[in-house]
C-alpha cells in the first residue's frame, strides 16, 4: 500500500487478559512465548486442541497491566468461552473490547514516522495512547494501529492518512498466502502446524508446555509434515467448500475455505509441490492453480 494510505478492519475482535496470573495463565496455553511480548514486542500466536489441531489464531499485545488478545472479530466470544474453560482457579479475566477499538492497516512508510528505531516483524510502539505494531507474521503486511474508536478519525487526520478500500489489504494477504477470513472453516480440522504457524513466526519450539505442544512438536522434528494450507486460484467454475484437487488422478488436495479467498489442505511432499504448483488442476467440476508462496 501507499505511505499514506490506510486500512479500517472492522471484522477485527479484542479481548483483554489482566490478573496477577495473566502472563503465567496465556504461557502454559498459547503456542508463542510470552516472554516476547512487551510494549516494545507483539507476537502473533495461537490456541490448539491437546491433540495439537487448529482451533484459533490472533495477536497478543502487552496492553496497560495486562495483555490484549486481537483476533478475528467473529471468533471472540468462542476465544472467552475456551479461556474461561482453561481459567479453573486462575487468578486471570477476560474482558471483551470489541466494541471500544478497531484496528487499521499503514504501510511500513508511514510506521517509520512513529517509530525509526526497530523496523523487525512485531515490531511495537505507541500512538496517541494506543499500540501500533508490525506484522509479525510478514512485514509485507505492513503494521497496524489498535485505536480507540473515538481516536480513530483524529489519528487518521494526525498521521495525514487517506482511508481505502479493505480488499488491498485482503489480496495481499492471500497473495502471501496467509488466509485472514473465515477461519472458523479450519477449527478442528487441520493440525495448528498445517496452518503454516512456524512459517508466520506463529510457535516457539523452544518454550515449555502448552495445549497441543506434543503433536506439534513431534510433525516439527521428526519431519512429519506433509500438508499445508495454500491459495488457490480459480480458473473457471465455482468452488465449493470439499472440493478435492487431483493431480495426474491422484487426490493432492482439498477445498477448506472456498470464498472469498479461496484456500485448501495441499500436499507438499509425495508428490512435490513443485510438480504441481501454477498449473491447471481439476477441481471437482472446476479448474484451479495452486499457488505457492514464497516462503515456501
Amino acid at each position: 500500500m501507499e505511505k499514506n494510505e490506510v486500512i479500517t478492519l472492522e471484522d477485527r475482535g479484542f479481548i483483554q487478559v489482566l490478573g496477577v496470573e495473566a502472563k503465567d495463565f496465556l504461557q502454559n496455553i498459547v503456542t508463542n512465548d510470552l516472554e516476547k511480548v512487551s510494549i516494545n514486542s507483539t507476537v502473533f500466536s495461537s490456541i490448539l486442541t491437546p491433540q495439537g489441531k487448529y482451533l484459533f489464531e490472533f495477536f497478543i499485545l502487552k496492553f496497560k497491566d495486562g495483555y490484549l488478545v486481537e483476533c478475528e472479530k467473529k471468533s471472540t466470544a468462542e476465544i472467552i468461552k475456551l479461556l474461561n474453560f482453561y481459567k479453573l482457579r486462575s487468578k486471570v479475566d477476560f474482558i471483551d473490547l470489541t466494541e471500544k477499538y478497531v484496528a487499521a492497516i499503514i504501510s511500513l512508510e508511514k510506521f517509520k514516522e512513529v517509530n525509526k528505531s526497530n523496523l523487525s516483524k512485531g515490531s511495537t510502539a505507541s500512538y496517541r495512547d494506543g499500540p501500533v505494531y508490525i506484522d509479525p507474521r510478514n512485514d509485507k503486511l505492513g503494521a497496524k494501529i489498535i485505536s480507540k474508536l473515538e481516536n480513530l478519525h483524529l489519528t487518521i487526520k494526525k498521521l495525514n492518512l487517506k482511508i481505502v478500500e479493505k480488499e488491498k489489504y485482503y489480496n495481499k494477504s492471500f497473495q502471501l498466502g496467509i488466509p485472514q477470513i473465515d477461519l472458523n472453516k479450519l477449527k478442528d480440522k487441520i493440525f495448528g502446524i498445517e496452518n503454516n504457524l512456524d512459517e508466520l513466526n506463529g510457535i516457539d519450539f523452544k518454550k515449555g508446555c502448552y495445549v497441543g505442544q506434543e503433536n506439534t512438536s513431534r510433525i516439527k522434528l521428526r519431519n512429519k509434515l506433509r500438508r499445508r494450507i495454500l491459495p488457490i486460484e480459480k480458473v473457471s467454475g465455482q468452488l465449493s467448500e470439499n472440493d478435492i484437487i487431483k493431480y495426474k488422478d491422484s487426490k493432492v488436495g482439498k477445498i477448506m475455505i472456498d470464498k472469498p479467498y479461496s484456500f485448501a489442505l495441499i500436499k507438499v511432499v509425495d508428490p512435490d509441490l513443485k510438480e504441481f504448483a501454477n498449473i491447471e488442476l481439476m477441481c471437482g467440476n472446476s479448474k484451479v492453480k495452486i499457488l505457492k508462496p514464497e516462503w515456501i
